[in-house]
């Protein structure tokens, strides 16, 4: 059976998580690397330094994990994810937002804060090589501007970013990345980074 653990080396509890999920239990690090299982959904708190190594070796035990931080960065995000977590997210998140990253990391999404996201998507590129790193081959199906496009989000820029600096409206850099998203069959800004970096582009 599925079990929903909080993983903490020293905070007593998270009332929040609790009150989005009733029969979450608590449990030490220690604890963690003998009791997860496959399919657990396991919460681990950024509250040791060991904890990108835990949240490696609970993935690779097939475990949902969602890293949770009192002060969130986008070089933290960018260490969960690429250690194999499913999610990053403020420890103190409203329950409701809590169980919106259960859902979608519960269905092989990736969860990462709004403001955090386009900074952790340039990082990944950057860390999958950036441009100099992109096969050719995988922009070939892109006309010039949605290139330019494509190339300016994966670095990490927002639309408005994106928009300044190619000169276009918002909504012209809008309806560009959609048809970027169309043409190579992804969803969202991570799996067009991984896209192009050729990676397996599995998150929502």
């Amino acid at each position: 059976m599925m079990a929903v653990l909080f993983v903490s080396q020293r905070r007593a509890d998270i009332p929040r998580l609790h009150s989005a999920f009733r029969d979450i239990r608590r449990i030490n690090p220690d604890q963690a690397r003998v009791m997860v299982d496959d399919g657990d959904r396991i919460w681990l708190l950024t509250d040791h330094p060991e904890w990108p190594g835990l949240a490696g070796a609970l993935a690779g035990h097939g475990a949902i994990v969602v890293v949770m931080s009192l002060t969130p960065s986008e070089v933290e995000a960018l260490m969960a994810l690429q250690v194999g977590a499913r999610g990053y997210v403020h420890a103190l998140s409203p329950p409701e937002l809590l169980r919106q990253v259960a859902l979608v990391t519960g269905h092989q999404g990736v969860w990462v804060p709004a403001e955090l996201l386009s900074k952790v998507v340039g990082g990944a590129f950057a860390t999958l090589g950036g441009r100099d790193g992109l096969p050719q081959e995988n922009l070939s199906v892109l006309t010039e501007r949605e290139r330019a496009v494509a190339l300016a989000v994966a670095e990490g820029r927002s639309n408005k970013e994106v928009a300044r600096q190619l000169d276009i409206t918002e909504r012209t850099v809008k309806a560009h990345l959609g048809a970027v998203f169309r043409k190579l069959g992804v969803r969202d800004r991570m799996q067009l980074v991984l896209s192009l970096s050729r990676q397996d582009a599995n998150v929502v």
